[in-house]
């Protein structure tokens, strides 16, 4: 009876009698006789409860650095921190290992999200899932794709946002594009920047981390740009956007005695004197009439024998 022919393997390759290998060659080591397997990947559908789970999950992700600066902001503001540290920055070095500006970016990152929110909501009618949160909105994953908004006033970021994720192609948008929107928006606005060389000026926070510590200092203009002015201050010079400034309108012989002030506070400073010194400076930069009292001329005088100015 004959047998019937030996099927072949369909996955495996032999080669002919031309490219026999040499004998010193195993069937394993012989590219020519080697056999690919190659493993599906299937595809499921999920079930509702795990496409709910899922849903569930990536919220959480896309809300992480949101619910962290809502956290720390908490944590700040009730003074949560005191029974270890002394300060709030103290604090988040030590148990988060996260340097001051960092928290500050989620805490302004996380104010900024509810602006959104707020916005959104406001014009829509949509229902909300558990966290209060649109099923269709979308929001920022990411800090940094918040921080350009931080220059619009907060009721301008919700459509600023909105132009960034239909600009991603109702994605969410990345930093870079949320800036390019922020920029036009500041271009259109095109307001004149009338501040003048010789001003002064008080720095104006706003909820911007970059001017931290810098809150209610007076400076002088030392060079005027299209959207910001250099500001000369007891400890340096900085770049502040024009909505970060407001003018104390002092009389040109005012403004001419505040910039002697400025320069004598600054060569103090920088001579490297100790922290209660520079604390002592601070205030004095920070004082709201353009003149000293006979008292801090008195210490501003001392320190300026001390340090032989």
């Amino acid at each position: 009876m004959t047998k019937p022919p030996r099927k072949r393997n369909k996955a495996t390759s032999t080669a002919s009698s031309d490219d026999t290998p040499p004998d010193n060659l195993t069937q394993e080591e012989n590219p020519a006789t080697a056999t690919i397997t190659v493993t599906a990947v299937e595809v499921s559908e999920l079930t509702e409860q795990e496409i709910s789970d899922r849903l569930h999950l990536e919220r959480k992700v896309e809300r992480a650095f949101f619910e962290a600066g809502k956290a720390l902001m908490e944590l700040r503001d009730r003074r949560l921190y005191r029974s270890t540290h002394k300060t709030f920055e103290e604090y988040c070095r030590d148990r988060f290992s996260y340097t001051y500006r960092h928290v500050n970016y989620l805490i302004a990152g996380s104010k900024i999200v509810d602006n959104i929110k707020m916005g959104t909501n406001s014009s829509q009618n949509e229902s909300q899932d558990e966290m209060g949160t649109n099923s269709s909105q979308i929001l920022p994953t990411s800090e940094v794709q918040v921080r350009p908004l931080a220059k619009l006033e907060p009721q301008q970021q919700p459509k600023a946002w909105q132009q960034a994720v239909e600009q991603a192609e109702g994605k969410v948008p990345s930093g870079r594009i949320v800036k390019d929107v922020v920029q036009r928006i500041i271009e259109r606005r095109k307001v004149p920047n009338t501040y003048q060389i010789g001003e002064v000026c008080q720095i104006v926070v706003k909820d911007n981390p970059e001017l931290r510590g810098k809150g209610g200092c007076w400076g002088i203009v030392s060079a005027v740009n299209d959207f910001s002015c250099t500001v000369k201050t007891w400890d340096g010079e900085y770049a502040v956007a024009l909505q970060h400034l407001k003018s104390y309108n002092y009389l040109p012989a005012e403004c001419e005695q505040m910039r002697e002030i400025c320069d004598r506070i600054n060569r103090v400073y920088s001579s490297g004197l100790e922290e209660t010194v520079k604390s002592l400076l601070q205030l004095l930069g920070k004082v709201n009439r353009p003149y000293l009292t006979e008292l801090e001329e008195k210490l501003l005088s001392l320190l300026e024998s001390e340090v032989k100015v």
